[in-house]
């Protein structure tokens, strides 16, 4: 059973919205993959196990958590490194870099 997330909103990090720009470019994650997808204002990178081709859909293992800081936590409010994840296309975002002091 995966864990339920209610995921960011990703903005202007959007991945769909960079691959409208490149067309030329699989947008479609592979199992063994590592895709993002924030939460929280934290980023959480899942390791892809599988992807649904019908609902537009990447299940995976939580990977990492990291802050805006880049630093990483095991746990972000209900969201656990180790849980099972569905992220949407919809949801999925470029990294940025962490912030700097």
């Amino acid at each position: 059973m995966h864990q339920h997330i209610e995921w960011d909103e990703p903005g202007n990090a959007s991945v769909m919205q960079y691959f409208k720009k490149h067309p030329d470019q699989s947008s479609q994650p592979d199992p063994g993959d590592v895709i993002s997808a924030r939460y929280q204002g934290a980023m959480v990178r899942i390791k892809v196990e599988a992807y649904r081709e019908d609902d537009a859909v990447s299940i995976g293992e939580v990977a990492a958590i990291i802050d805006t800081d880049g630093s990483r936590h095991q746990s972000h409010n209900k969201l656990e490194v180790g849980h099972i994840v569905r992220v949407p296309d919809d949801k999925r975002a470029l990294e940025s870099p962490p912030q700097e002091d």
